[in-house]
């Protein structure tokens, strides 16, 4: 078993499409929030969606980008713009569901990152930076574009790239202990999702600098 396919081709296919469209929702839907015409929409769809796994496979050298290749891949942000443009409304009554999915798409994507980054030969630590890369770099573009402070660096959000790092780095153990297997990469995914989730429901933030003094007044 090749260690970038760590599921069947047809249920990594799947399971990619499925994280694809629930970024692009995300991304969509600040658009929506931003007023961007469907244009704009679209842009933050795609890049949400596919500048994390475009940025991996540029750094790791695998042109041309699978984003580029699978037209599925590609598509599917599209339909995902054309949802929240007609739907919006309706979607963010769902957003508590969009987020947990979301979450799972935190979890699949700093694994399949982490693990194709290593099996084109870059070393544990490298890999598992990919990883996160892969689950967090798409979201951080989307608010670069949206001219906004990214997410991930904000202390007032709930912890987000904790878990995709925690994730990777069970990868990364498993491959240096000769453990990754279907199983283990599945229960590394898991791990990332449900840190993500409690810490959505019990607003676990990351800490700021010790015995912080400013007079500066907070955003």
């Amino acid at each position: 078993m090749q260690l970038d396919q760590i599921f069947s081709p047809s249920v990594q296919h799947t399971l990619d499409v499925i994280g694809i469209f629930v970024f692009a929702i995300s991304g969509a839907l600040l658009a929506v929030r931003k007023n961007f015409d469907v244009f704009g929409m679209a842009v933050l769809a795609e890049v949400t969606a596919l500048g994390g796994g475009l940025i991996r496979d540029l750094i790791i050298g695998a042109v041309p980008p699978a984003a580029f290749t699978d037209l599925g891949f590609f598509v599917t942000p599209l339909l995902a713009t054309v949802v929240v443009f007609f739907l919006h409304p309706h979607v963010e009554r769902i957003q508590a569901a969009v987020l947990v999915f979301d979450a799972a798409g935190l979890g699949l994507f700093c694994v399949t990152g982490t693990t194709k980054a290593y099996s084109h030969g870059l070393g544990l630590t490298a890999s598992a930076t990919l990883g996160l890369a892969t689950a967090v770099g798409g979201g951080v573009l989307r608010d670069v574009l949206a001219n906004e402070v990214p997410s991930l660096l904000r202390w007032d959000r709930d912890l987000y790239a904790v878990p995709a790092m925690a994730g990777a780095t069970m990868v990364v153990l498993c491959i240096r202990f000769d453990a990754l297997t279907s199983l283990t990469s599945g229960l590394a995914a898991a791990a990332a999702f449900v840190l993500r989730l409690l810490a959505m429901k019990f607003h676990w933030r990351a800490p700021r600098a010790w015995n912080r003094r400013s007079t500066v007044m907070e955003e």
